[in-house]
């Protein structure tokens, strides 16, 4: 297959059986997400061929392939936010009254419960979808598919938002569904995902399939180099800082209302600290509180030993502070703006004169970044939607980098990246920091947050409730401060 007149994919031969979960494994820009979205109808192929129940089939869109029993349900869900669930369930295809064409509700609401109830969840069909968690809305467009007699659910990224618990949750119902018969595909980048739920893995590579395997006798360690090609040991050394500086960032009992209380904590110059705990534990709030995004009610925050007021993003920059948000798509990319804009978007006075922008000299700067990041696209005026997860993340980083940030503060830097891709983020930022930039990094991996960090703060309900130095950062000690099993604020101290 090929796609828009780009060899995006190459000759892929792709099959899918009844009543299997098969898994899609590949780093970002492999094609897997072009691979599932024409079966969806989303995009058509400019080669090949579809087969269904080995027939050739034509899906020249997604209304097509919903009749043909085909949904694809999405890394975020898509949902109505101000209609009910069974509103969302049923959209487009609501059941009326063949006497007077008019919406069934009594019927709508009782089939919503039924499909809600075969998957095993506990919501009223008649609530809103705007309250509803992630891992609840993704369980509604499940729900929409088995509406719809689905018996090929594609399934792009569906636990990039979920929380572990949440994701057991979404692998009963997999389970469930494929003991029904329905034929899934699953695509992942976390290998533990693949190999508890998948039944057969293939291995895609710069629009290829290099391999399909049983993840039953598979390990880690091979997938991960059919995915790029050479084992992950030669994919990541953290780059040392040769000596940590004075300290930069320093944050005195800071308060934001509810969100989190009397934090206090250092960055030295060169030093990434980690900031782990489970989620909603404030973390998230603490990196916005820096960066001017919500409020700071009490405390103080010194850069470079001076006392600063950070009202807002723009006078957080000012300080020389730079922000790498969680959700790149909503909050750090204009998705349908070019690269190059996206990347000049906050150094646009030092890219004009007398008031007017310098395309050209725009271009060369963001060239320059897009060389040094080995950011992966075919033109700068390419828009950031079409590239990959783990491109459009180097374009945040790149768009920061451009401003000469002292402290960078990092949240989630790899969420929904390939292993590959993740590497490289991992080389970037340790190479930052041995350049005297000061990084803060919150993150839900542990793994990322032990290699990465010279100290690990930890989280719990608002308040930093431990800080581990390098010699007893462990996994163990970690989680026992997230989840309360030790009171101990510093370790190793």
């Amino acid at each position: 297959m090929a796609f828009e007149g780009v060899d995006v994919l190459k000759n892929v031969d792709f099959d899918l059986y009844r009543g299997e979960v098969h898994a899609l494994l590949g780093e970002n820009g492999a094609g897997k997400s072009t691979l599932v979205k024409i079966m969806a109808g989303v995009y058509p192929p400019r080669r090949g061929q579809l087969l269904l129940a080995q027939k050739p089939v034509t899906i020249p869109s997604p209304h097509h392939a919903t009749a043909l029993g085909i949904s694809l349900i999405h890394q975020e869900p898509l949902a109505f936010p101000d209609l009910t669930v069974a509103e969302n369930i049923f959209v487009g295809s609501e059941p009326t009254r063949t006497f007077a064409r008019w919406l069934d509700w009594p019927t709508m609401i009782r089939r919503s419960g039924e499909l809600l109830d075969s998957l095993g969840l506990r919501l009223n069909p008649r609530t809103k979808m705007r309250g509803l968690s992630v891992a609840d809305q993704q369980m509604v467009d499940m729900a929409a598919a088995l509406a719809q007699n689905a018996q090929i659910l594609l399934m792009d990224e569906p636990t990039a938002a979920l929380t572990p618990n949440e994701v057991d949750r979404l692998f009963t119902i997999v389970r469930r569904l494929r003991d029904q018969g329905v034929a899934i595909v699953f695509i992942s980048h976390r290998l533990e995902e693949i190999s508890a739920i998948a039944d057969r893995i293939t291995v895609m590579r710069d629009g290829e399939v290099v391999g399909e395997r049983d993840p039953k006798i598979t390990g880690h360690d091979e997938l991960i180099r059919l995915m790029v090609g050479r084992p992950l040991q030669a994919l990541f050394q953290k780059v040392e800082a040769p000596q940590l500086g004075a300290t930069r960032l320093e944050v005195k009992q800071m308060s934001s209302g509810a969100r989190f209380q009397d934090i206090s904590f250092t960055v030295r110059a060169g030093e990434i600290v980690g900031m782990a705990g489970l989620v909603g534990a404030g973390r998230s709030f603490v990196a916005q509180a820096l960066f001017g995004i919500v409020p700071i009610d009490h405390g103080q925050v010194l850069i470079d030993d001076q006392p600063v007021v950070i009202r807002n993003p723009r006078s957080a920059m000012a300080h020389g502070l730079a922000f790498v948000p969680e959700d790149r798509q909503h909050q750090g990319l204009l998705t349908p703006m070019s690269v190059t804009t996206n990347m000049t978007l906050p150094v646009l006075p030092q890219l004009a004169s007398l008031g007017w922008l310098r395309p050209r000299r725009e271009r060369a700067s963001s060239r320059e970044y897009v060389q040094q990041l080995h950011v992966i696209l075919r033109t700068l005026e390419q828009p950031v939607a079409e590239l990959s997860g783990g491109n459009q993340q180097k374009v945040v980083l790149a768009k920061w980098l451009m401003s000469k940030p002292r402290i960078m503060i990092l949240d989630e830097p790899t969420r929904g990246v390939d292993v590959g891709a993740k590497a490289e983020v991992h080389r970037l930022v340790s190479a930052l920091a041995a350049q005297g930039i000061a990084i803060l990094m919150i993150s839900s991996e542990l793994p990322e947050v032990l290699a990465m960090s010279d100290r690990v703060l930890v989280m719990r309900e608002g308040r930093l409730v431990a800080e581990l130095d390098r010699s007893h950062m462990t996994a163990e000690r970690v989680m026992a401060a997230a989840t309360g099993q030790v009171e101990d604020k510093r370790i190793g101290q």
